[in-house]
């Protein structure tokens, strides 16, 4: 078997199909191209999996960022900014992670 890698990702591609899902994921450049587009981000890993694996890492992964919450204090901020760009509602956030 591989080694496991350790990358960072600050970027996500979602590929969804009939029997599974892949996840790919990204690094965004180092330096924004001229005339301030944006650059597709440098792949730094695929994760292949069924959607049925994928739903349940969903769930594990938002009880466990609520449960840091609660233990920490503190509720994780997401920027308007950003949910616009992902074309999530406020609502549609905040009723997700339990109506806060």
């Amino acid at each position: 078997m591989p080694d496991s890698v350790d990358v960072y990702s600050d970027q996500l591609g979602l590929n969804i199909g009939p029997f599974g899902c892949a996840l790919n994921f990204a690094v965004s450049a180092a330096v924004p191209p001229a005339g301030g587009g944006v650059l597709p981000g440098q792949l730094v890993a695929t994760v292949r999996m069924s959607l049925e694996h994928a739903k349940a890492i969903a769930f594990i992964l938002q009880r466990q960022l609520l449960q840091y919450e609660r233990a920490s204090g503190i509720e994780i901020p997401i920027p308007q900014d950003v949910l616009n760009q992902l074309r999530v509602g406020r609502e549609d956030w905040n009723a997700f992670w339990g109506g806060r």
